[in-house]
């Protein structure tokens, strides 16, 4: 193989790369797009919840990532609108003492962690955004009915934050 095409096969991997990138951005899509192509660009949702006027398509990048995406359909299957909702904005829609285990994931899917500490009794549903490029924890803290108790916002430890015994 000459280094001309080489350097060719290189490009177009690149260039596949990069558009394959970009397919899989839902905040790209476009207003009316019907379902059967948004599931083609994005592949399947992380959940699907039935709504009164339609559709969302849960596209979440927890545990790893710091996005989920609501995908809204339509009654027809075509977008409406796509929100990206690991956000202090949208944090502020829970409402603590009337939210349910339910509601928590009908907006913002399945938490990144869930644990369990001493001083509460029940689940931590915790969740990773970004706030102003600052990593950082949504913790949802629900009783043993699964309905809201306590809403708390943390730094996400960083690797300089482990305890290191040999320091």
């Amino acid at each position: 193989m000459t280094p001309r095409v080489a350097l060719t096969r290189l490009a177009t991997l690149a260039l596949t790369g990069l558009l394959a990138g970009c397919a899989a951005m839902p905040e790209r899509l476009v207003t009316g797009t019907p379902r059967a192509d948004i599931e083609r660009a994005l592949g399947r949702p992380s959940a699907v919840i039935g709504l009164a006027d339609g559709t969302r398509l849960q596209y979440s990048r927890q545990p790893a990532g710091q996005q989920v995406f609501n995908v809204e359909l339509d009654a027809q299957g075509r977008l409406r609108r796509v929100d990206q909702v690991m956000d202090p904005t949208w944090f502020s829609q829970v409402k603590v003492d009337r939210w349910t285990r339910d509601d928590v994931l009908r907006l913002f899917g399945r938490p990144a962690l869930v644990e369990r500490v001493a001083l509460f009794e029940g689940d931590i549903w915790t969740y990773r955004y970004l706030e102003a490029s600052w990593p950082r924890q949504f913790h949802v803290h629900l009783d043993p009915g699964g309905v809201v108790r306590k809403l708390m916002h943390t730094d996400e430890p960083m690797p300089d934050d482990v305890f290191d015994p040999g320091r």
